[in-house]
């Protein structure tokens, strides 16, 4: 019997490298940047066209599919998930970097069937790099597997976080009195997520975001465009280790949630 899923997974790599020429060729002029929710939270005339393009593919092959698309959420339609098929799309995740000509930028394609997490794709346009995530079948970059850290002990580790959007003072301040705590446990610092290199990753918002180590790094792309839904999550787990893990859920806890 065919893999029906799979089919799916190939047709969102094809897209994504078709999607990926349109952004680096955009990189190269002059762009209309508008704002979402903050000065921070941006958009533009390209992440609305590759959105508009990549739905447009996927109906045309899949016409009974749903789809969540970050640009159409942000412009007020809702964001449902049901069991059916859904495709979920950031059609450029890092919009800021974009608008900066900042190189690492990425379309990320999610695929979800009675809402569990079938595949991810994430390609990062300008290093030329396929990343793709198939649930219980692992991850891959440029079709090479990857390798998550080894690393058990907290103290030892390296942690990824990002700023977010919101620039109101006391979010902010939230953010960066979590992110001083963290530091003082005391970690080896903080860093950018890049093919599982780190050894953790904690995001606060809506809600706080743990990955990390030797588990499935697939999760980490399997997640890849499902901002949307996390809003009713305050913590969510993904490509742990045990220790670290442990660790970190005792931490979370004293920490304030944005």
């Amino acid at each position: 019997m065919a893999d029906s899923w799979q089919e799916c997974m190939d047709y969102a790599v094809t897209l994504a490298r078709q999607a990926g020429e349109v952004v680096r060729d955009a990189l190269k002029n002059e762009m209309n940047v508008m704002i979402k929710s903050s000065p921070a939270d941006l958009v533009t005339v390209t992440d609305q066209k590759v959105e508009k393009m990549l739905i447009s593919a996927i109906k045309a092959k899949y016409p009974s599919h749903s789809f969540i698309g970050e640009e159409s959420v942000a412009a007020g339609e809702k964001s449902i998930l049901t069991d059916n098929p859904t495709w979920i799309i950031d059609p450029i995740d890092g919009t800021t970097n974009f608008v900066h000509r900042f190189p690492f930028v990425a379309v990320s394609i999610g695929f979800v069937v009675n809402k569990k997490m079938e595949f991810g794709v994430v390609y990062s346009c300008v290093e030329d790099k396929m990343y793709t995530g198939r649930r219980g079948k692992g991850a891959f970059c440029n079709g090479r597997k990857l390798q998550v850290s080894q690393q058990e002990d907290i103290t030892k580790s390296l942690l990824v976080t990002e700023l977010g959007s919101s620039r109101t003072p006391e979010t902010v301040r939230t953010v960066l009195s979590n992110m001083e705590k963290l530091l003082c446990v005391p970690v080896h610092g903080f860093g950018i997520s890049v093919s599982g290199r780190n050894d953790t990753e904690v995001k606060f918002g809506l809600q706080c975001i743990v990955s990390g180590g030797s588990g499935e790094l697939e999760q980490q792309l399997l997640i890849c465009a499902l901002w949307q839904l996390e809003e009713q999550m305050r913590i969510t787990k993904w490509a742990f280790t045990a220790g670290i893990w442990q660790e970190l859920a005792l931490l979370l806890q004293k920490l304030v949630v944005c």
